[in-house]
């Protein structure tokens, strides 16, 4: 397993994404994620499941791991890396899903999902919440007011731990992108989403965000 390595190595807080079901660790999303957060001074480590290193290595497009297999790669890397309690874990949809399904199991430090899917598009009533009721990790989830798979409306009717925060960034989809019309833009979304993930770190440890180079515009 390859991981790509984003910030400061000396870092106090050490972030680990995984991507989406459909995405690699280097899509568009992940890298501006990781470079606003390394920007922040946080050290940010990337890693893929299974099934997207097969897709790079063969180009087969395959559907994700079944959850046994997503779980234990997860609890891999975070053996790997050295243990939950000096990392925060999150990702994309998916890979943020996976992470809070592992999060108190490893004694991960935080949990930092950008896109949880609360179900799979167009079936709200297939929910994938059971487990975020009990959740003992304190947890960030930046997500679109668009978002297909969990909006605010249906979000707010949800039974969720008093450790989960939800941001939510103003019309976003899935991927955190709003509408022209709405006067805003990704980046701008974007930018916020990483304000809000390095600020939520940065209170786990109680120190405060450090910028070492200008954030994006």
């Amino acid at each position: 397993m390859e991981f790509l390595e984003t910030g400061p190595r000396d870092a106090r807080e050490t972030v680990v994404l995984a991507p989406g079901a459909g995405a690699p660790m280097d899509s568009a999303f992940m890298n501006a994620v990781a470079e606003g957060l390394a920007d922040a001074g946080l050290r940010v480590v990337r890693f893929e499941f299974p099934y997207m290193q097969r897709r790079r290595e063969t180009g087969d497009r395959q559907p994700p791991d079944r959850e046994p297999v997503l779980r234990k790669t997860w609890c891999e890397v975070v053996e790997r890396l050295g243990g939950g309690p000096g990392l925060v874990l999150g990702g994309k949809s998916l890979g943020g899903r996976i992470a809070s399904l592992v999060a108190d199991e490893v004694r991960a430090r935080g949990l930092l999902c950008f896109g949880y899917p609360f179900h799979p598009a167009g079936q709200p009533d297939k929910l994938r919440i059971a487990h975020l009721a009990e959740l003992r990790t304190r947890a960030l989830i930046v997500q679109g007011e668009r978002d297909p798979l969990g909006d605010p409306d249906e979000v707010a009717k949800y039974k969720l731990s008093n450790k989960i925060r939800i941001v939510w960034m103003e019309d976003g989809d899935h991927s955190l992108k709003p509408r022209k019309r709405s006067g805003r833009t990704e980046e701008q979304n974007l930018r916020e989403a990483v304000e809000a993930a390095a600020a939520f770190v940065a209170s786990l440890a109680g120190t405060a965000v450090v910028r070492r180079r200008p954030a994006r515009t």
